[in-house]
């Protein structure tokens, strides 16, 4: 299918991105806005350390599950019904979650909010590319990846400082104004687009579509606390993660109406970037989670001077998208995605062998050129992604991209949680190996070694906490040597990739 070069004119052009654009901000900064008043919304709502990660995959997984039938949604209902109902319950949702009094209640909200802000990003994608024509794509990917890609760098800075300002609550009373402002905008000027009534749900397969991912979020974040395959719970949950990605396989190659069309895979360009999407939802979520607790916890930055810290990140990103977004109809997205994938993981690299007492010069130019990276990857990978897909599948292409880049958070945050975890306690456990009363080297005369002395209460209280920090510091270091390496086999997947306006073969 060859597509026009220039799509109809569309009114109010400006007005419709702005408001788009305020609705991708709202749904990918919840992701990671939570994520420096965790500390403080795990003492308010009485809750473990463990336990309050919850936050955090419930939206994420609640996401995950509720973007895959956007496509079918955004036919049945119409785009503009659905995006407007999405947009009412995720802000309605945000308040809900900003006056949680308990756990239990929060988690519920959180996975009311990720259900009705699933649809918006997708959707907003969508609605890009139909009212901007091809050759002004890649601007507008530029434009529209700024929201998916900074929302989610800058969570961090934003929740920080509103923390530390008023309270965690406000993460997500902010959103009101928010919602109010794109609601009105879209309410006036998207323009309408017919329901199909003929359409029938596809049940089944988001049936164990659901269960599939539900499992496998339960066991990634359980897994740790139920010491994994000794657990039955855990080993029952693997099973029905295995048994719904296959039951929805079989059922999408076969049945004759599922609410993904198989179709849409035999594009290699899509197929690529739905994997290289998952591998940065990852690096970019897990980073993010990871990084606010190091500079709280063990850098001993407060909160809003760590929010700050990660700005940044989100500077590098914005000037990466910018130029890409200028260059991207004279330069091959596949040479901006190699530099961005090598600039990535160069610097993940990098953060495998810090410090707490890093220099603040030293993370900014990190910090600054991980976020470069990232946008060199992401704006591109937008542009090429459906460079060669018929123009019937742009919807599902977007809902998939979402659910990819959703599944990829995920399970990024919950790796890495256990990683830290496990990694600490095993470091900590080869460190205390030398920390026993017979070491001669921790006796002494001197005041050090009076204060680190094992054989009384202090001495060894005081030993202990020294060798939690340093455990900490190398399983924080592993974390981002494992992101290292998920990172580099993305390049494989680039060579696989046709160049933007190739013709389909």
């Amino acid at each position: 299918m060859v597509e026009p070069a220039r799509a109809p004119a569309v009114k109010h052009r400006a007005l419709i991105t702005g408001c788009v654009m305020v609705a991708t901000l709202m749904q990918v900064l919840d992701s990671t806005i939570a994520n420096v008043a965790l500390p403080y919304m795990q003492s308010s709502l009485d809750s473990t350390l463990d336990q309050i990660t919850w936050v955090l995959t419930s939206y994420v997984i609640a996401s995950a599950i509720m973007t895959a039938p956007v496509g079918w949604m955004a036919a049945r209902f119409g785009r503009k019904r659905l995006f407007m109902i999405c947009l009412i319950g995720f802000t309605i949702t945000s308040m809900m979650c900003g006056a949680a009094q308990s756990l239990p209640q929060m988690v519920l909200f959180r996975i009311l909010q990720g259900s009705f802000g699933a649809a918006l990003v997708p959707l907003c994608q969508a609605i890009m590319l139909d009212i901007y024509p091809v050759e002004k794509r890649p601007q507008a990917m530029a434009i529209w990846g700024l929201g998916v890609m900074v929302g989610p760098i800058s969570g961090p800075t934003i929740g920080g400082w509103l923390t530390d300002v008023y309270n965690w609550r406000w993460v997500f009373y902010v959103n009101l104004p928010f919602g109010l402002l794109a609601v009105t905008g879209l309410a006036l000027f998207l323009p309408k687009s017919s329901p199909n009534d003929t359409l029938r749900f596809d049940w089944t397969g988001f049936a164990v579509l659901g269960v599939a991912l539900g499992s496998l979020q339960l066991m990634l974040d359980r897994g740790q606390e139920q010491d994994w395959f000794t657990s039955r719970e855990i080993v029952v949950e693997c099973v029905l993660a295995g048994l719904g990605t296959y039951l929805f396989l079989v059922h999408m190659f076969t049945a004759k109406k599922s609410f993904i069309p198989p179709e849409i895979f035999k594009d290699r360009n899509f197929t690529s970037a739905m994997l290289i999407m998952a591998t940065t939802g990852m690096v970019l979520m897990a980073s993010s989670a990871l990084l606010a607790p190091y500079l709280e916890n063990l850098a001993g930055y407060p909160v809003q001077t760590a929010g700050l810290a990660m700005a940044p990140r989100g500077l590098g990103t914005m000037v990466a998208m910018i130029l890409a977004g200028k260059y991207g109809s004279r330069v091959d997205a596949r040479v901006f995605m190699t530099v961005g994938v090598v600039v990535l993981a160069s610097t993940l690299y990098s953060m495998s062998g810090w410090t707490p007492d890093i220099s603040q010069k030293q993370l900014l130019v990190t910090l600054v050129l991980q976020g470069f990276g990232m946008g060199w990857i992401f704006n591109p990978l937008s542009v090429i992604a459906y460079a060669t897909l018929p123009a019937q599948f742009r919807a599902d292409g977007a809902a998939l991209l979402s659910l990819f880049r959703n599944i990829g958070a995920a399970v990024g945050i919950s790796i890495t949680s256990f990683s830290l975890t496990r990694n600490a306690q095993v470091v900590h456990g080869v460190l205390s190996e030398v920390a026993h009363p017979f070491n001669r080297l921790l006796h002494g005369n001197g005041a050090v070694a009076r204060a680190l002395d094992p054989s009384t209460i202090h001495g060894a209280a005081a030993l202990d906490q020294m060798i939690n920090r340093q455990a900490l510091i190398v399983a924080y270091n592993d974390d981002f040597l494992l992101m290292t390496w998920v990172t580099i086999p993305t390049l494989v997947l680039l060579a696989l990739m046709r160049r933007a306006g190739a013709p389909r073969r």
